[in-house]
């Protein structure tokens, strides 16, 4: 499979500072820090669309923003169609920016409260794009029509928007200028159920009539079931398991995300379904237990569980980091 985008063995440690760091230092250990990703690898063919999926706090953001190198990574490398964006120098960097783009979890703190719609969406094609004044203009109009929007706003502030078309400007403003890829950090869990629909179906659309490859990034497992190709399931800064969409959702491999899965409410109020708990907290990210790191959480945990574990290939294109499948 050809990819547009990959990583590989992606790190992103944050050394803690103050005096947690320095008792560790007195004593001779190695200087804690923050595992958020913990060398994980990832593969996005043209046109599809990955799911990213785990529990709040498990490293999906910091994943995406290293993609983009909206943060520099510890390690690892990041290859956009065969460019090394990892070892890319600012300006090189810079000119890549019109094919990588990010719509944000929350569209109030992403909106400049200062800018107009007009000039939101025209500032990546002012940045990024040699078209004159009334071309982009022009382009500004098209691009607002796409996500569903009207002339007549090009001269509210986001103050003056709802919930629903402030995400649309966000929309808009990541798409003005084409980009080939686009990552979705939870772009629907600050808006209300109906809400959420629209902008799920709007971006659906936009993938298909634009060819954009996805990123979509999300805790909410029943958006991720109608919109990605495949699923990647992420816990404690690492890949635990990675299927095709539909594979995964009736075969799930690995303890946690049978743990998720059976966690999704069911319409049906006589409909029952096995649940598989989980015990206790998930466990800090600067002490990380050894081996399969869900072993403490995991009803059934073996000995064997504290072993090295990897992801491995157990049907075609369904990969696993379980000792126990």
């Amino acid at each position: 499979m050809s990819s547009l985008l990959e990583a590989r063995d992606l790190v992103k440690h944050f050394p803690l500072k103050g005096i947690r760091a320095w008792l560790s230092a007195m004593g001779g250990g190695a200087r804690p820090a923050v595992r958020a990703v913990d060398g994980i690898s990832l593969r996005l063919a043209p046109g599809e669309t990955l799911g990213l999926v785990g529990e709040s706090g498990c490293g999906k953001s910091t994943v995406a923003r290293c993609l983009l190198r909206l943060i520099e990574p510890s390690a690892g490398r990041i290859l956009f169609d065969r460019t090394d964006l990892s070892a890319l120098p600012d300006e090189p960097l810079r000119r890549l920016r019109r094919d990588l783009q990010m719509v944000f979890q929350d569209p109030n703190a992403s909106l400049n409260p200062r800018l107009t719609v007009r000039r939101t969406v025209d500032e990546p094609l002012r940045l990024h794009t040699t078209l004159t004044t009334a071309e982009r203009q022009d382009a500004v109009r098209e691009v607002l029509d796409r996500v569903g929007l009207g002339p007549e706003l090009l001269h509210r502030y986001p103050h003056e928007l709802s919930g629903g078309q402030r995400q649309r400007v966000n929309i808009a403003r990541a798409i003005a200028t084409r980009p080939r890829f686009v990552i979705l950090d939870e772009p629907t869990s600050a808006l209300d159920v109906s809400l959420r629909a629209k902008i799920i179906l709007l971006l659906d659309d936009l993938r298909t009539r634009l060819g954009m490859t996805y990123l979509f990034i999300s805790h909410d497992l029943a958006t991720v079931k109608y919109l990605a190709h495949r699923v990647a399931v992420m816990y404690l800064g690492t890949i635990v398991e990675e299927a095709p969409t539909r594979e995964l959702f009736s075969k799930p491999l690995h303890p946690y995300t049978r743990a998720l899965l059976s966690a999704i409410p069911i319409p049906d109020p006589d409909a029952k379904r096995e649940r598989l708990i989980l015990a206790g907290e998930v466990p800090s990210p600067i002490d990380i237990p050894t081996g399969c790191r869900l072993r403490t959480r995991c009803p059934l945990a073996q000995p064997v569980c504290a072993e090295p574990v990897g992801l491995r290939e157990v049907t075609p294109n369904h990969f696993v980091a379980c000792h126990l499948v």
